[in-house]
């Protein structure tokens, strides 16, 4: 085989490797609204995408203050998610400060969502995500979105979230397992605010709170001694805190009504890497384990 020849045969694989490097597409720069969601945005997305948290661990997504850094990653974002429901009040100023001309993408839409009266007002429970069941309405609107802006890894996106979704399921099932064998009259717990509606509506507990779905807003001092005497006329006999939000007034009513401490739930905020609950899956089963032992107790 002459020089010329052999030299072009060894060199043609190489020229076909660097002509196939630029035809993959690139990392998606991504913007999630607070952790629980940027942790199921990377669970579709993958490695695919790069995806910035604007709210971090232990954070409270109600009482976010941005920050210049945070105009920045919005700025630089391909595709920003929020939960929506009224979750994100702070979003359209971040928006506007920023720059950022896109559209963000409302994961909740499509979840039967539900309501309660607050301050003569009709107001809509955000916190969708602490059932599974919901969180699977989020998996394919995130999936589309990722697929419409870079359909070349929409395969890859489709597969990562089938794969979640079963993940999801296997959750709700482990929830079921953990609660229908304790008694209805048991399933009920005093929380800092009222984030749990969701995770009631699937698993029949009942919630009792002094602040409504928004750490915003203000228990009065009516409404705190209505709900003591509610707390013991039905024997709720355990409270929780939440990790994003003072614990200072659950406490005061529990010292009030005896309530014993179930622990720190994971509430609108997962926990840093080396924590309890530094992905939704795992905050999810936490929060199970922490509610069904402290109500197996009681029993």
């Amino acid at each position: 085989m002459p020089y010329r020849k052999l030299l072009f045969s060894v060199a043609l694989p190489a020229l076909l490797v660097v002509a196939a490097g630029p035809a993959s597409a690139e990392t998606l720069k991504v913007v999630a609204s607070f952790t629980v969601l940027a942790d199921v945005v990377k669970q579709v997305g993958g490695d695919h995408v790069e995806v910035a948290s604007l709210v971090g661990p232990n954070g409270d997504p109600h009482e976010f203050e941005p920050s210049p850094t945070d105009a920045k990653n919005l700025n630089a974002a391909r595709v920003t998610f929020v939960s929506g429901e009224g979750l994100e009040g702070w979003m359209d100023r971040l928006i506007n400060a920023s720059g950022y001309k896109g559209t963000p993408v409302t994961v909740s839409e499509g979840i039967k969502t539900r309501t309660m009266e607050e301050d003569g007002k009709t107001v809509t429970d955000p916190h969708v995500w602490n059932s599974p069941v919901n969180v699977k309405v989020w998996v394919a609107n995130i999936e589309k979105a990722l697929s419409a802006a870079d359909p070349a890894d929409a395969a890859a996106f489709k597969a990562n979230a089938q794969r979640y979704t079963k993940t999801l399921t296997d959750l709700d099932e482990y929830a079921h397992q953990k609660f229908d064998r304790i008694p209805d009259d048991r399933r009920k717990v005093l929380t800092s605010h009222d984030a749990f509606g969701y995770f009631g509506r699937e698993y029949n507990v009942a919630f009792l709170s002094p602040v409504g779905f928004s750490t915003e807003t203000e228990a009065s001092a009516a409404d705190v001694a209505k709900l003591i005497d509610q707390i013991k006329s039905e024997h709720v006999r355990t409270y929780f805190f939440e990790n994003s939000n003072d614990p200072r007034l659950v406490k005061q009513i529990a010292q009030a009504t005896s309530a014993e401490p179930g622990g720190e739930l994971y509430v609108e905020s997962l926990s840093e890497a080396g924590g309890p609950a530094p992905s939704y899956a795992k905050m999810f089963k936490y929060n199970v384990d922490q509610l069904a032992a402290a109500m197996a107790k009681s029993s």
